[in-house]
């Protein structure tokens, strides 16, 4: 790979000081390095996407920056306005009030506040930074922008002169910093297992390459770099001159392997693969440590999804990445075994990610439980980022399929319509209670609400991809795509549609001149019978949950149609998943669905009612669009039951009885997207409902 390491400043020559046959030689080295940059490229930092792929060896598919696909009105560009004008501005304010930049800023005197937040705060100011960062590639926010170098400035002042920067272990705490079991005295866990140093660390890199690729600014990016070089490569890392390193929450995994691909430097990929591969032998951990943390181990023996929720999506992300880079099948055989035990046993119907609300962690296989979900929303975003990149590395629609699930479900629902309220967990139901609400302004833990943030200011970035051949169409949205093929084409793809609501998408395809490339459709797993055609023409080989290839000679003006079947599909669980039993979800689209109370007139509770599911269910709803009704959604109506005799009324056990049925009385049963609940009074919901056969 061509080094890209960035400088701060390049020598200028002083040609008046050159002999005629050095400046020849100067010349032909010069025009030699161009032609091997034409071979190799480095991407220019505002050109960068979400991740740069450009050189990863085992990527297929390559991303397109953020700045390159505009997002027109339509399903998600309300979302990211409310993102970016609300969401990100009072984050910002309640950082501030709840002591996060104060901890940087008693470190040099600027406040005499004591330290406030758990051991991972700087993380809160890293995330947000990210979602700046992100929200600056889209546009310039010159208010924006400003306030986050006073962050920037804040933070990088109180970084110490051997590089470390970590609020809570500065001060008084400096002498227990990525201290070890052994280092310790053995007492309990360590605090590389508990202090998320390097979690924090992996946060402020990512943060930090974010809005350098927005602004050119490395003031941050630089500081990660001093972290990194001064004091972790310094002192830790494999070899017996090093102190052993265990990743108490991944993260600075696939933090480093980003910031190697931003710099070229090697070091970065060889420390992401000693911590992926753990230190057994010099931090011995108790089973249940490994499992909970999720590293400690080698990554490739693990055999199952379990431990925490968070910390396996990130070791999974960063583990992807490590074989994108280096293409070893250890990693990849365990990545897909992983996967399977997401996609066949682990994940909710929203795309939610995490059973128990103990550990925040996976359950046991089929363990998915509806009112006790935990499903916090970075397990979600882990999950995309993890799936993200095993898009890349394949070109796989079953990857794409689980981003759009957690994308349109389990990761939307986590932030209020309005932007200022988020969901830590997001359970598939709910019975309101005197507990605290389930969406809050703020969590002493705020790592979810900067996460949905940098999410959905990333969202651009996610649309499409590039390959050797042609480009990939990943998400469907009112958009604007201005790039270039890799053969250095220049390409437009502008998208009119009306989905999720609508099934009608439109590609107005524009390349700068006429070429031959292939254009990859992706056709939902969800849209079987789906139908595509060019200029009018049909198109065979539709297949669903897989990409339609259609390799041509496309010119300006061509058009592909894209006609996708949007009737309602009613869903049932594996039998054993317990909780679902007798019971079936809702899907439209992308879209899972849910009944709240306060949409049943005359309903007491959720318990007592029923959908009347006939032979063909999903011709029986009726779909209204209402536009005044949280923001705009479709809602779905079904013939329901409502029981005569309340469950709170009947007995507890009672003697079976076969062909009884409770007595009922119909009703109309109202539904609404599953990302829209808890919108508006406290009021009881359920994904998984209840059903009669007649």
């Amino acid at each position: 790979m061509l080094p890209v390491r960035i400088d701060r400043e390049q020598p200028r020559a002083d040609n008046r000081r050159m002999s005629p046959s050095l400046i020849r030689a100067s010349l032909l080295l010069a025009l030699w390095a161009l032609s091997l940059a034409g071979q190799n490229a480095a991407v220019p930092w505002k050109d960068q996407g979400v991740l740069n792929l450009t050189n990863s060896p085992h990527a297929k598919l390559h991303n397109i920056p953020v700045h390159a696909v505009t997002i027109n009105e339509g399903f998600w560009a309300q979302r990211r306005k409310t993102n970016v004008e609300k969401s990100i501005p009072t984050m910002r304010e309640l950082l501030e009030a709840n002591g996060r930049m104060d901890n940087f800023r008693r470190l040099t005197g600027k406040s005499a506040a004591p330290q406030r937040g758990p051991v991972y705060s700087d993380s809160d100011v890293y995330k947000w930074a990210e979602a700046v960062g992100f929200a600056l590639q889209s546009g310039d926010r010159p208010e924006l922008r400003a306030q986050t170098e006073k962050f920037i400035d804040d933070v990088v002042a109180a970084q110490e002169p051997s590089g470390y920067l970590n609020t809570y272990y500065q001060g008084d705490r400096a002498s227990m910093r990525m201290q070890t079991a052994s280092t310790a005295g053995g007492r309990g866990a360590s605090v590389q297992e508990t202090g998320h140093e390097l979690y924090s660390l992996g946060h402020m890199i990512q943060g930090a390459i974010a809005y350098y690729r927005a602004t050119g600014d490395r003031k941050l990016l630089d500081a990660g770099i001093r972290f990194v070089d001064n004091f972790l490569l310094k002192n830790y890392g494999p070899g017996a001159d090093k102190k052993p390193i265990v990743s108490g929450h991944p993260e600075i995994e696939l933090a480093l392997i980003e910031l190697y691909r931003t710099t070229g430097d090697k070091r970065y990929l060889d420390l992401a693969g000693y911590i992926l591969k753990g230190d057994p032998e010099r931090i011995p951990l108790r089973p249940d440590r490994y499992v909970y943390m999720f590293s400690g181990i080698p990554f490739t023996s693990r055999t199952k999804l379990e431990g925490h929720a968070v910390r396996a999506m990130y070791a999974c992300s960063g583990a992807a990445d490590y074989y994108l880079e280096t293409g070893d099948q250890a990693y990849w055989k365990t990545l897909e075994i992983l996967w399977k035990d997401l996609t066949a046993s682990k994940l909710y119907i929203t795309g939610g990610v995490g059973a128990r609300g103990a550990g925040e962690a996976f359950g046991d296989a089929y363990e998915l439980p509806n009112l006790r979900a935990y499903g916090e929303s970075c397990a979600a975003i882990g999950s995309m980022m993890w799936n993200w990149r095993m898009l890349a590395a394949t070109g796989e629609a079953r990857f794409t399929d689980v981003i759009e699930r957690a994308l349109y479900n389990g990761i939307n629902s986590g932030m209020s319509l309005n932007g200022t309220l988020y969901c830590y967990q997001n359970p598939l139901e709910y019975v309101p209670g005197e507990d605290r609400p389930i969406r809050n302004p703020w969590y002493d833990t705020t790592c979810c609400p900067p996460n949905l943030e940098r999410t959905l200011a990333s969202l651009p970035g996610y649309f499409y991809s590039t390959s050797k051949d042609g480009i990939y169409v990943h998400l469907y949205d009112n958009s604007e795509l201005n790039w270039h093929l890799e053969n250095g084409a220049g390409l437009k793809v502008a998208q009119k549609t009306n989905y999720p609501w609508d099934g009608e998408v439109e590609l107005a395809v524009t390349p700068d001149q006429a070429s031959q490339f292939t254009f990859y459709v992706r056709i939902p797993e969800w849209a079987a019978g789906a139908r595509v055609a060019v200029n009018g023409q049909p198109v065979s080989g539709v297949k669903a949950g897989q990409y339609l290839p259609i390799e041509r000679r496309w010119a300006p003006g061509d058009k592909i149609r894209l006609r996708f079947d949007m009737t309602p599909q009613v869903i049932v669980a594996n039998p054993r998943l317990a909780d679902d039993s007798g019971r079936a979800a809702i899907e439209r689209g992308p879209l899972v669905y849910c009944v709240e109370r306060l949409d049943q007139p005359g309903v007491a509770s959720l318990y007592d009612i029923a959908m009347v599911v006939g032979r063909a269910p999903g011709n029986e709803f009726r779909a209204e669009m209402q536009k005044d009704l949280l923001g705009g959604i479709m809602v779905l109506k079904h013939t329901g039951a409502v029981y005569e005799t309340p469950l709170s009324q009947q007995p507890l056990y009672q003697l079976f009885a076969k062909g009884a049925q409770r007595a009922s009385h119909p009703v109309s049963l109202t539904m609404i997207p599953y990302y829209a609940w808890s919108n508006r009074e406290p009021t009881a919901m359920e994904v998984w409902i209840p059903y009669i056969q007649k």
